[in-house]
């Protein structure tokens, strides 16, 4: 296999980490020339790639490729001077370029989304059959993506599977590494709850689409929506630290995109994970991963 990731960032890089481990020829693409090079220290190659110039680096490292992850987000806000132009970076830094041309090899995509394309549920379970509802319209940018990429499933019958991640945590990205900083707050909402994703779990999850170049809609996340203030408490707990009061959602001082999050009330299934992929989610919720992570100090690694 030799699996190329536009998008080599923190869950990108897991991936690609991920992917070197099983054997796998890997590369990975970054705005960053340093960052690029520094891709060699975990086994994999780096290509530079500001996002919409597509060059003869990348070309070159598309052209062999069987399998490619897209982890690059759209842009937050619609396009006005261009509202039915194409949204995802990827395609659109293409154009007329077709995929079964510039990379011939090619046998199955994975693109990374978000469950934000669900909405709001007012706390409700949701799985891969409800409908798309976005509160948001970077999470609209989102589901215009997933349609994109799905025209590419169906253009060229090459499975497209679409991995709808949730909170994306892990080394260096983490409620410990909040509460150490003193930067954690205990935001309270009525029954507010959140699913979370660690990176290592992505990875896994990744690696097993990728094998069985599984196609369709998957969510990725863990066994257990919790509210938020609750995970920080606990973070603090683990690192022997007093928590921070709570705070009334109402009356906090937010900025709108973080007041934005808390709109989206919803528990996320992972059954088909489970089932379709065979995924065994090592990370399954926050206690045992953040547990894990302070007990094997590797949450400050990035």
């Amino acid at each position: 296999m030799k699996l190329g990731i536009i998008g080599a960032g923190f869950s990108g890089r897991a991936i690609a980490v991920k992917a070197v481990t099983k054997g796998a020829h890997v590369w990975g693409t970054t705005r960053d020339e340093t960052k690029a090079t520094g891709f060699a220290e975990d086994g994999f190659a780096g290509v530079v790639f500001d996002g919409q110039t597509v060059t003869e680096p990348l070309l070159s490292a598309l052209h062999d490729t069987t399998h490619l992850v897209i982890s690059i987000a759209p842009a937050r806000q619609e396009n006005r001077d261009a509202p039915d132009g194409t949204v995802d970076p990827t395609l659109a830094a293409l154009g007329e370029r077709s995929l079964s041309t510039i990379a011939p090899s090619l046998q199955w995509v994975g693109y990374l989304s978000t469950v934000g394309v669900y909405g709001n549920h007012d706390g409700a379970w949701v799985d891969e059959l409800t409908p798309v509802a976005p509160a948001s319209e970077r999470s609209r940018q989102r589901v215009r993506a997933e349609a994109e990429w799905m025209a590419v499933d169906k253009s060229l019958d090459m499975p497209v599977g679409i991995f709808r991640l949730s909170g994306i945590y892990g080394p260096g990205r983490n409620a410990l590494l909040t509460a150490e900083r003193g930067k954690a707050r205990r935001l309270v909402k009525k029954d507010q709850v959140f699913n979370r994703i660690h990176a290592c779990d992505i990875a896994q999850a990744l690696w097993l689409a990728a094998e069985q170049k599984a196609g369709g809609l998957f969510n990725i996340t863990d066994d257990e929506p919790a509210p938020p203030q609750d995970v920080v408490a606990y973070a603090h707990d683990l690192m022997g630290k007093q928590a921070p009061p709570e705070m009334d959602f109402e009356t906090a001082e937010l900025t709108p995109m973080a007041r934005s999050f808390y709109g989206e009330n919803k528990r996320v299934s992972n059954a088909k994970s489970k089932e379709v992929l065979g995924l065994e989610y090592d990370w399954p919720n926050y206690r045992t991963a953040l547990k894990r992570m302070w007990d094997e100090d590797c949450w400050r690694r990035s």
